[in-house]
C-alpha cells in the first residue's frame, strides 16, 4: 500500500490502474476494511478506470500527524478525510463510492465541496441519515442497540478489551447467515488493530446521536452538513434488501435532495455488505450507471 499525507492524516490506500484513466475512490465502512473492494476494482480497472482505495481514520495504517490531533469519528470528519485525499493526489473529478461508513464520507465530501466529483454512489446507507434529530422507527431503533450499547461505560469497556468479538457479531448479524469466510474475517479484523480505532469508533456513535461531549473538531464542515445540502451531481444509491444494519426503507424517498440524476436499486437477497456478497452484479450496477451518466 502506498502512504499520502493531509494536512491531518498519513492515508495508506491502494491505487489500481493507469493514473491517465479517470478516477474512482472507494471508501469502506465499519467494521470492515480496504479488503472488502478486493472482488470489486479489478472490474472497474478493466473497465478503463484508475481505482483509489483509502483506509479511513482509525483503520489499517491511516495514522494521524500529530499526537495531540483529536480523536474524533464525527461525520464531518469523514468527510473532510476524503476532500483531502482528493486535493493531496490531484485527483479531477473522481466517481466516490462508499459503503456504510464510506458512503456517509463520499456525500459529506460532495456536500462539502459540490464540485468536487463526477458522480456519486452510496451503498448501505442513505443520503441525509446523520443529524441526531432524525425520526427512526423502532424496528430501527433496535437494529442500532450497538450505538446505544457504545453511549454507555458498559459497552466502551467491552468494545475496548474486545474489538474483534464486538465486530464478528456485526458480520454474524448483518447480512444472511454463512456470508462469509472466517479466514477473510480474521484478515480483515487486522486493520482494527490500529490504535486509534476504538477511540474513533465510540467517538462517531456518540456524536451522531447526541451522547457524550458534542464538541465538534470541524465546526465549518458540521455546519456545511447540517442540513444536509442538495447534490448536484449524479448519485446511485444501492440498498441490500436483508440489510441488517440499516433497513432498506431508511433509504427511501430521499429524492428531494438531489437536483440530478438520482436512482436507486434494492438488491434482493442481498445484506448489508454488497461488495462482499455481491462484488459483480455491484460493479455491474456502477459501470452501467456510470456508462449512461457519466460518459467519458
Amino acid at each position: 500500500m502506498k502512504t499520502i499525507s493531509t494536512p491531518t492524516l498519513a492515508i495508506e490506500y491502494f491505487d489500481h490502474g493507469s493514473p491517465q484513466d479517470p478516477p474512482i475512490v472507494l471508501s469502506h465502512g465499519w467494521p470492515d476494511s480496504v479488503r472488502c473492494w478486493d472482488q470489486v476494482w479489478p472490474s472497474l480497472v478493466n473497465a478503463g478506470f484508475r481505482v483509489l482505495i483509502p483506509a479511513l481514520r482509525g483503520f489499517s495504517g491511516t495514522k494521524f500527524l500529530k499526537p495531540e490531533a483529536p480523536r474524533t469519528g464525527e461525520l464531518a470528519s469523514l468527510g473532510r478525510d476524503l476532500v483531502d485525499f482528493v486535493d493531496a493526489l490531484g485527483l479531477v473529478k473522481p466517481v466516490l463510492v462508499g459503503h456504510d461508513w464510506g458512503a456517509r464520507a463520499s456525500a459529506n465530501a460532495v456536500g462539502l465541496r459540490p464540485d468536487l466529483a463526477s458522480a456519486l454512489v452510496m451503498i448501505s446507507v442513505g443520503y441525509g441519515t446523520n443529524l441526531p434529530g432524525q425520526a427512526i422507527s423502532f424496528t430501527q431503533a433496535k437494529m442500532y442497540w450497538y450505538h446505544w450499547f457504545m453511549a454507555t461505560e458498559t459497552g466502551q469497556a467491552a468494545i475496548a478489551n474486545d474489538r474483534e468479538g464486538f465486530a464478528r457479531h456485526m458480520w454474524e448479524s448483518w447480512a444472511p447467515k454463512g456470508w462469509f469466510e472466517e479466514e477473510e474475517f480474521t484478515q480483515t479484523a487486522k486493520a482494527f488493530d490500529n490504535e486509534d480505532w476504538t477511540a474513533i469508533t465510540l467517538s462517531s456513535y456518540q456524536h451522531r446521536w447526541g451522547h457524550g461531549s458534542q464538541e465538534t473538531h470541524y465546526p465549518k464542515e458540521a455546519a456545511a452538513l447540517a442540513p444536509p445540502p442538495q447534490v448536484h451531481i449524479p448519485t446511485l444509491m444501492l440498498h441490500g434488501a436483508l440489510d441488517g444494519a440499516s433497513l432498506p426503507n431508511s433509504s427511501e424517498g430521499k429524492e428531494r435532495y438531489f437536483e440530478g440524476v438520482y436512482e436507486r436499486i434494492v438488491l434482493d437477497g442481498v445484506g448489508h455488505f454488497p461488495p462482499r456478497e455481491v462484488p459483480d452484479l455491484l460493479a455491474h450496477h456502477i459501470l452501467k450507471f456510470l456508462g449512461t451518466h457519466c460518459p467519458s
